[in-house]
């Protein structure tokens, strides 16, 4: 079985690190107490790699048919009874899910390396091509290595407001964010098609940190993903669906608007909730494997819920044990977190989680706090 490897991320040097600031939920920890924390996760991720094998192999191959037959079941009905409305609505959101787990428990969990241990081809990570609109080759740079390296630092990780929101009271504030909640909404519809756009960094433009020049280097790949996703949805199959075309084509959009909105909602009660916090680039000198996992834990955010609910998410419902350990496959997470939570209690350290009303609520809430400036620089750790 081939090694699960970490993110890059520094090793104990004699410099001293940067201090994470203490957060409100969690007492401080002591040098030593930190990377005895990072050490004790460390063994819990080897005993976990340790009982990889057949039921997890079992797990994502049922994950890739339950993905395929429900695809072809739903667009099997639009084609052929989509008149029908009661057809149509079943139809139609059958194929939501479908494209939901799709993206994320096969899609996103697969292109992380989760199962590359298993030397299935079809499931190497570094190859896999996703059903949505951003390429793969985009996604493995802004979210495999860029975000799951450098989580919630403020002016690296990228993934914090996406280059158009400001979430965060430490992001400096500008008077474009006073369209924070709006822009948040178009996120939200449009999700798959935007995030498409993020690796373009197009406020980069703006500050003239890139140029139009570099913005046309990276169109082409993304121009040809984004015109086959279409191609795809809005013409083939209406076409294919001859005098059925219309409700194929109502069908497919509504599913596209599922999907985004859902995977908008889980990622961002996954980041951006109340107790989620920012870090300056500051942490990043000569961070060891503890700090590491300690800005893993503070800047992420668990759902409780059932089964159904952690296959729906990806099991981003876990989503501190999945920046914790990216690529362990996200059907042990469950199991993980049980471990995980014992040991940030031991540590005095806060485990974020709740029911996803209440999570989605701060998010929100954040949004429209964003929108306005701070009441006082005091408000601001760093901009």
């Amino acid at each position: 079985m081939n090694a699960l490897v970490h993110p890059p991320v520094a090793e104990s040097t004699a410099t001293v690190p940067a201090p994470i600031r203490q957060s409100g939920k969690s007492r401080a920890l002591t040098p030593a107490e930190i990377e005895a924390f990072g050490a004790e996760l460390d063994q819990l991720r080897r005993d976990t790699v340790a009982k990889l094998g057949q039921e997890d192999a079992d797990y994502i191959y049922k994950i890739r048919r339950f993905v395929r037959y429900s695809e072809i079941g739903s667009r099997a009905a639009l084609m052929t009874l989509g008149w029908i409305p009661p057809v149509w609505l079943a139809a139609t959101a059958l194929l939501g899910v479908s494209k939901i787990v799709n993206n994320m428990e096969l899609g996103h969990n697969v292109m992380h390396g989760q199962f590359d241990w298993m030397n299935d081809p079809s499931l190497r990570g570094s190859q896999y091509e996703w059903d949505t609109v951003c390429t793969a080759d985009n996604w493995r740079h802004t979210h495999n290595y860029m975000h799951h390296t450098y989580t919630n630092v403020d002016g690296v990780d990228h993934d914090i407001g996406y280059g158009v929101l400001r979430i965060f009271p430490e992001q400096k504030w500008e008077p474009r964010f006073l369209l924070n909640p709006i822009m948040a909404g178009f996120l939200a519809v449009t999700f798959e098609w935007t995030l498409a756009l993020q690796s373009l960094e197009l406020e980069k433009v703006q500050t003239g940190e890139k140029t139009w020049a570099d913005v046309r280097k990276q169109l082409p790949p993304m121009l040809a993903k984004m015109r086959r996703q279409f191609l795809k949805d809005y013409v083939f199959f209406p076409l294919l669906a001859g005098p059925m075309a219309l409700p194929v084509l109502a069908g497919n959009f509504t599913a596209n608007i599922i999907r985004n909105l859902w995977a908008f909602s889980i990622i961002f009660c996954g980041h951006f909730t109340e107790d989620a916090e920012i870090f300056p680039a500051s942490v990043l000198e000569n961070e060891t494997r503890g700090h590491w996992y300690l800005r893993q834990l503070r800047g992420s955010s668990n759902l409780t819920g059932g089964k159904l609910m952690h296959i729906m998410s990806g099991n981003l419902s876990h989503q501190i044990e999945h920046h914790m350990f990216p690529d362990i496959p996200a059907n042990r997470y469950a199991e993980m977190s049980v471990k995980v939570r014992e040991i940030c209690e031991k540590y005095g350290q806060h485990y974020n989680t709740g029911s996803m009303w209440k999570q989605y609520s701060t998010v929100w809430g954040r949004i429209f706090k964003g929108a306005l400036p701070n009441r006082s620089r005091k408000a601001t750790a760093f901009a």
